[in-house]
C-alpha cells in the first residue's frame, strides 16, 4: 500500500484586465489554505506584477529551502545531532526564453549551520544526503547546489 498524501489549496485571481493596454492582466491572486491565513501574491515586477507581493518564484524557492532544512533536521535526528542554528539565503536563477516561457536553471542552498557536534564532515554529509529525502528537491528538474557553512 502506498503512503499517499494530498494537499489542497484554493487560488483565486483578484486582478483585472486592461483591454486598452493591449490586454494587460493585473496578476494579483489570493491563495487560501484550510485553517491558515490567506496569502496574496502576484507576478514578479519584472513580469508586470506587484513587487510588494510574494511571487511564485520566491514561493518555489522558499518551499525548496524549507523542505530541505526539514529533511536535514530529520537526518540529524536519526544520528542524534543537535543543530543550534540554521539560516539559509538560497539563490535561484530563472532563465527566460525568447518566446516568454522560462524555467529555473539552478538553485544554490547556502545555509550557515551552527552545531556543537564534533564531526563537521558528518554534518556536511547529512546536509548533502537531505537532497534524497526532500520531497520538493526530488520533484525539481533543475540543478540544486549545496554550499553550506558549518560552524
Amino acid at each position: 500500500m502506498r503512503n499517499l498524501h494530498e494537499y489542497h489549496i484554493s487560488l483565486t485571481w483578484k486582478g483585472s484586465i486592461n483591454i486598452a493596454k493591449n490586454y494587460r492582466y493585473d496578476k494579483t491572486y489570493e491563495l487560501s489554505f484550510k485553517n491558515k491565513p490567506n496569502l496574496t501574491g502576484s507576478a514578479d515586477a519584472t513580469f508586470h506584477g506587484d513587487k510588494t507581493l510574494y511571487n511564485p518564484e520566491e514561493m518555489l524557492l522558499s518551499a525548496l529551502a524549507s523542505c530541505y532544512m526539514m529533511s536535514f533536521f530529520y537526518l540529524c535526528s536519526q544520528y542524534q545531532i543537535v543543530i543550534d542554528s540554521y539560516i539559509d539565503n538560497p539563490v535561484g536563477k530563472v532563465k527566460v526564453n525568447p518566446n516568454g516561457s522560462g524555467q529555473f536553471e539552478i538553485v544554490t542552498l547556502q545555509p550557515v549551520i551552527t552545531t556543537t557536534h564534533k564531526d563537521m564532515l558528518v554534518v556536511e554529509e547529512l546536509f548533502s544526503q537531505a537532497n534524497d529525502y526532500c520531497f520538493i528537491a526530488r520533484s525539481c528538474n533543475f540543478i540544486i547546489k549545496h554550499n553550506p557553512t558549518i560552524n
